[in-house]
């Protein structure tokens, strides 16, 4: 047996998305892949998203967007955990048109996943922004 660390992410929807089984899907991915997930389900702000990640000492965040609600709460997440003084990686996956990619990253979304995005993607987007 290894006794390398577990990674340890936060999944959650931020804001009014209601759409939550891509993310669900993504947590059986994560978790299959060896990584102990943390899902904080609908609904939440980022001050909880926060609360969770500092409390469960995660080395990622995954947020699932699909409400276009992208380019104001992904900016709003990052800078939420810049106050609290967390390097946390932040992840998205959802709907976020091309154009908005650039825009993402520059703003500090560590890696973004579209629809469709394979295991092996999803995973190694994971531990790339962890390792980064």
């Amino acid at each position: 047996m290894s006794n390398a660390p577990v990674t340890r992410v936060v999944l959650a929807k931020l804001g009014l998305d209601g759409h939550d089984r891509g993310i669900k899907v993504v947590a059986r991915i994560l978790r299959d892949a060896g990584m102990e997930v943390i899902y904080l389900g609908l609904r939440q702000t980022t001050a909880s998203i926060v609360a969770a990640a500092e409390e469960e000492d995660a080395d990622a965040i995954g947020l699932s967007m699909h409400n276009a609600g992208h380019l104001a709460l992904a900016p709003a997440m990052i800078a939420a955990l810049a106050e609290a003084d967390l390097a946390i990686p932040l992840i998205i996956g959802g709907i976020v048109p091309e154009q908005d990619v650039a825009v993402l990253e520059e703003a500090g979304v560590a890696a973004i996943l579209g629809p469709g995005a394979a295991a092996e993607e999803v995973v190694a987007a994971v531990r790339g922004a962890v390792s980064a």
